[in-house]
């Protein structure tokens, strides 16, 4: 038969599971999202990638807690020049996404 701590280690491996999936939703909202910005300001996403640079519980606007992550990308606005920027989600709506100073072409 199961017991408790059966029950307890299961819930905590669907948990788990459950995290796992959303956080790579969140990850896929924020690659289409910087993607997106980037053909809007005419500038190239290099590596067609971006990667999770933290993450936290925040309150919105609204005062629910929600969770705030924040992505850092790279482009390129020349073709020869590497640039980091940065997205932040909290929750699934994007909050901001900031350039470092580039060259204009």
């Amino acid at each position: 038969m199961y017991e408790l701590a059966d029950l307890f280690w299961l819930t905590l491996l669907l948990a788990a599971c459950y995290y796992a999936w959303h956080a790579h939703g969140m990850k896929e909202l924020a690659l289409r999202a910087t993607r997106k910005y980037c053909a809007d300001m005419g500038i190239g996403l290099l590596d067609d990638t971006v990667v999770l640079r933290g993450f936290w519980w925040k309150r919105d606007a609204a005062g629910r807690l929600r969770m705030w992550r924040s992505f850092l990308f790279e482009f390129t606005a020349t073709g020869a020049e590497r640039y980091r920027g940065k997205i932040v989600l909290l929750g699934d709506t994007v909050q901001n996404i900031e350039l470092e100073p580039h060259r204009l072409v």
